[in-house]
């Protein structure tokens, strides 16, 4: 049997994650970034490195777009679609919000390629493990041409439904709770170091209680150890919460939470850390 054949666009923390997984799955997979330096690492895992765009696409059964955000999705589509071969499925992966995940979808029809939204959860670890959730949407009938796919980079892929641009709904009633939580970690370390507490008992009061998490222990740690390399960046977190306001204010509901967490958010990066992982909101306080 054929292998399939992957390509995955754009290869910063998640997209290259994604493209090792599917490697480790037997899956051809070719690479793409608009830094080609950053997609070179993966030839010594076994990809296919390109410096072209359209040429990555060219030979491809499935497609794996990981962009930054709607703007240069688009602006990518509108170059690969064209090149790409009857049959194929382009994914968009990331998180685009709701007009955005509409303009993909639009313009894959404009091209006349079978078009999948969805985005996924999780960050640079789960991608590089092969367990993040994939939130898809679009028609069934192309599940079982990216299920081999979906099975390398994912621990397991919800189907939120036919209708393309729920998978992005979904997408950011989830963002919505990671950067408030990620905002309320950074709140009570901050607070305690305001008042002279080791914030180091914060994690241990909560340690297996109901209000405890895994993700309170982990960000946690972060802010206290300073280890704050990416695994999901500060202006990551901020792109994402203003596609979530748009969304929560076009529903008409308040947007007095995401309000509050996105300003956490834009001081954080104001003071330097935006390149960094989002538990630096904790210097937005």
């Amino acid at each position: 049997m054929t292998a399939m054949r992957a390509t995955v666009l754009g290869t910063g923390a998640m997209g290259a994650g994604m493209a090792q997984s599917m490697l480790r799955e037997g899956i051809d997979v070719t690479v793409w970034n608009r830094t080609p330096e950053r997609s070179e690492p993966l030839a010594d895992d076994g990809a296919v490195v390109a410096l072209d765009p359209t040429a990555a696409v060219a030979d491809a059964d499935v497609v794996v777009a990981m962009l930054f955000d709607a703007t240069s999705t688009l602006e990518l589509m509108d170059t690969v679609l064209p090149a790409m071969k009857e049959g194929a499925v382009f994914v968009q992966c990331a998180t685009v919000g709701v007009d955005g995940a509409a303009r993909t979808a639009e313009i894959a029809e404009q091209h006349g390629v079978a078009f999948l939204d969805c985005p996924v959860l999780g960050t640079k670890g789960p991608a590089e493990q092969g367990k993040l959730v994939m939130l898809a949407s679009g028609d069934p009938a192309l599940r079982d041409k990216v299920q081999p796919a979906f099975e390398a980079m994912a621990a397991k892929t919800i189907w939120v439904g036919d209708e393309l641009g729920l998978g992005s709904k979904l997408k950011l009633a989830c963002n919505a709770w990671i950067a408030t939580l990620a905002a309320a970690v950074g709140q009570s370390l901050a607070l305690a170091k305001g008042l002279g507490v080791d914030q180091q008992l914060v994690l241990e009061a909560f340690d297996g209680s109901a209000a405890g998490s895994l993700y309170l222990q982990m960000k946690g740690k972060a802010i206290i150890e300073s280890s704050l390399a990416p695994q999901f960046s500060v202006d990551g977190v901020r792109k994402d919460t203003g596609l979530i306001r748009d969304a929560i204010a076009a529903t008409g509901l308040s947007t007095v939470v995401v309000d509050g967490v996105k300003a956490a958010f834009d001081a954080a990066s104001a003071a330097g850390h935006g390149d960094e992982d989002m538990a630096a909101v904790y210097f937005g306080y």
